[in-house]
C-alpha cells in the first residue's frame, strides 16, 4: 500500500520541538527498532498508558524513530480552545467516549491506516491503573483497526514517565515540574516486534478479543526489559493513582521473565 498521507507542516515542527522539551524534565532513552518499510505507514503504534504526560515523551520518541503519527485522542482535547484547533490541524484522530460517536473512531482510523499513516493508540483506553503498573486488559478497537485496514500492529513500550508527573496532575503540577526538572528521571521507550495475529481465527468478536489479547501481550513483554529489576512491585509508587483490579490480566507478567 502506497502512503498518501503527509504530517502537516505544524505537525512535523511539533515533534520537532518536542525532541528541544522533553530532555528539560527527563533524559529519554529510546530503544527497539522499526524496520524502514514501516515508518511511513500503514502502521499501528500500540502503546501502553503510564502517566498524562506520555503523549510529549512518545513525540520525541518517534521523531528520533523517523516516524510522524496520528495521535487517537479524547474529543475533550479537540473541543479545548486552541489546543483543539491545533490537534485538528495535525490531523489528530478523535474518539468520542461514551457517546453514540464513538463508533465513528474505529471507521475514521482505518480510512486513516488506508491512506498510509501511522497511527498511535493506547489499547487500554485510559492512564492504566493496575496496581502493578502492567498493561491493563485492551479495549478491540486496535485489533478492529487491524482487520478492517490489514496494518500491521507494533507494541510500543513506556516505563517511568510517572516519574515525571504522576497521575493527579493538574493537582500539583508546579511541584511536580520543579522536582522532575530538578532530578531529570531517566525515562525508556521501546519499539517491539510486530504481534503476529495470523493465527487468530474464530468468529469476528472472537478473533477482536484474542488479537486484543495478544496486542497487550506484545507490550507487556516489550515492556519487561525496561523494569527487569521490578517485574512485581514498581519502584516508585505513584501516590495518586488509585489502584483498579477490575481489569487486570491474568498471568499479567506471564512470558515477561528473563531468561
Amino acid at each position: 500500500m502506497e502512503a498518501t498521507w503527509r504530517a502537516p507542516w505544524l505537525w512535523r515542527a511539533l515533534l520537532r520541538i518536542s525532541r528541544l522539551v522533553v530532555p528539560l524534565i527527563c533524559r529519554l532513552r529510546v530503544s527497539g527498532t522499526l524496520a524502514p518499510g514501516l515508518r511511513r505507514g500503514p502502521l499501528i503504534l500500540a502503546a501502553n498508558h503510564v502517566s498524562p504526560v506520555d503523549p510529549l515523551v512518545l513525540m520525541a520518541a518517534c521523531s528520533r524513530a523517523g516516524i510522524a503519527p496520528r495521535f487517537m485522542a479524547t474529543a475533550g482535547l479537540f473541543t479545548t480552545p486552541v489546543v483543539g484547533s491545533i490537534m485538528r490541524a495535525c490531523g489528530h484522530l478523535r474518539v468520542d467516549r461514551h457517546t453514540a460517536q464513538v463508533a465513528q473512531a474505529l471507521p475514521a482510523a482505518a480510512a486513516a491506516l488506508r491512506d498510509g499513516s501511522v497511527v498511535l493508540v493506547y489499547p487500554e483506553g485510559r492512564i492504566g491503573l493496575d496496581p502493578w503498573m502492567w498493561p491493563e486488559r485492551g479495549k478491540t478497537g486496535v485489533a478492529r483497526m487491524a482487520a478492517q485496514s490489514g496494518a500491521p500492529v507494533v507494541p510500543v513500550a513506556q516505563w517511568d514517565t510517572h516519574r515525571v508527573l504522576p497521575y493527579g496532575a493538574p493537582a500539583g503540577l508546579a511541584r511536580s515540574l520543579l522536582r522532575t526538572i530538578r532530578q531529570r528521571p531517566v525515562v525508556h521507550v521501546r519499539f517491539g516486534e510486530p504481534v503476529d495475529l495470523s493465527g487468530v481465527t474464530g468468529s469476528p468478536g472472537a478473533q477482536a478479543m484474542r488479537a486484543t489479547d495478544l496486542i497487550v501481550e506484545g507490550i507487556a513483554r516489550t515492556l519487561a526489559p525496561l523494569r527487569a529489576d521490578e517485574l512485581e512491585t514498581p519502584r516508585h509508587i505513584d501516590r495518586t493513582r488509585p489502584p483498579d483490579l477490575s481489569r487486570v490480566r491474568r498471568n499479567r507478567t506471564a512470558g515477561t521473565r528473563p531468561g
